[in-house]
């Protein structure tokens, strides 16, 4: 079967996952905002967002490559499984990414370099084996999550209280979300040797513990505020996600069908990434300078 140009285009931004590359590179500008209160020189964002888009965008190719036999049952829509994407596309796509990523990480000098790459190869090993390690491949993943904002406070020159905080924001966040898409996906999961929560406790015990670690990562959104390192402004903001965040947890743990946490799950992926975007332009906003 032949595919048009557009099929293929729309298929290569699906295997880089558009949002989650963009989250990437975005999560790295906010940790450089968060470390110096404002905005940092535009070619110090413009890099940290393309080393972070492009690094992410390969990480997610390679993982649809080592997903594709579950994905058939999960998700046979997607590039692969549909044939709308050959696998030596594919690998094409993944390095030209990985090229633009490290090309980008290098321009802002050799630690960042460094930790970059070594994202990019913790992410590769990930999906070439440590996916099927169960609670342990989360926590590298959630790891990897919580380092972006931390890349942004190196980028930045300074590591600080808030940068840490949501570091840890991000780690939580990713860790309940990850458990929680892993129970939507166990039935494909039963096709590879992977020891997800899910598979191995069952699907309403992986549910119940995602929703107890977002409980902990709400109940990290107030240390800023009670540090005395952020005000009301952002009190306001994060008790307004909280609130959303929270119903959307409460019907994830409820859910009925796959589809409908499938449906909780993307809901807080979105609130929280909107959440940090907004704060991160009130940050910008308040400072009045770019540094």
């Amino acid at each position: 079967m032949t595919f048009s140009i557009g099929t293929k285009i729309r298929a290569c931004a699906e295997l880089i996952r558009l949002d989650l590359a963009f989250g990437a590179g975005f999560f790295l500008v906010a940790g450089e905002i968060l470390a110096i209160g404002g905005l940092p020189p535009i070619n110090q964002v413009l890099l940290g967002f393309l080393a972070l888009f492009f690094i992410s965008g390969s990480a997610n190719i390679s993982n649809d490559y080592f997903d594709r036999d579950v994905d058939r049952i999960n998700l046979p829509s997607r590039p692969l499984p549909s044939g709308r994407i050959s696998v030596p596309e594919l690998w094409i796509l993944f390095f030209l990414c990985t090229a633009a990523g490290l090309a980008a990480a290098a321009l802002l000098g050799p630690l960042v370099l460094a930790l970059v790459a070594v994202f990019w190869g913790i992410a590769l090993l990930y999906n070439m084996k440590f996916k099927e390690y169960g609670l342990a491949g989360n926590l590298i993943v959630a790891t990897c999550v919580g380092m972006t904002v931390v890349f942004g406070g190196v980028t930045a020159g300074t590591i600080n209280g808030v940068v840490l905080t949501f570091a840890a924001l991000a780690f939580f966040f990713d860790l309940g979300e990850e458990i929680a898409a892993d129970a939507m996906d166990v039935k494909g999961d039963q096709l590879r040797s992977s020891e997800s929560l899910a598979k191995r406790m069952g699907r309403t015990f992986a549910i119940r513990m995602s929703g107890l670690i977002f409980s902990v990562f709400f109940g990290l959104t107030l240390v800023p505020f009670l540090m005395g390192w952020l005000g009301y402004d952002y009190l306001f903001l994060v008790a307004v996600m909280d609130l959303w965040m929270s119903y959307c947890t409460l019907n994830l743990v409820r859910f009925r069908t796959t589809e409908e946490g499938r449906v909780q799950i993307r809901r807080l992926y979105l609130a929280w990434g909107r959440f940090v975007i907004v704060f991160a332009i009130v940050m910008i906003l308040k400072s009045g300078i770019v540094v």
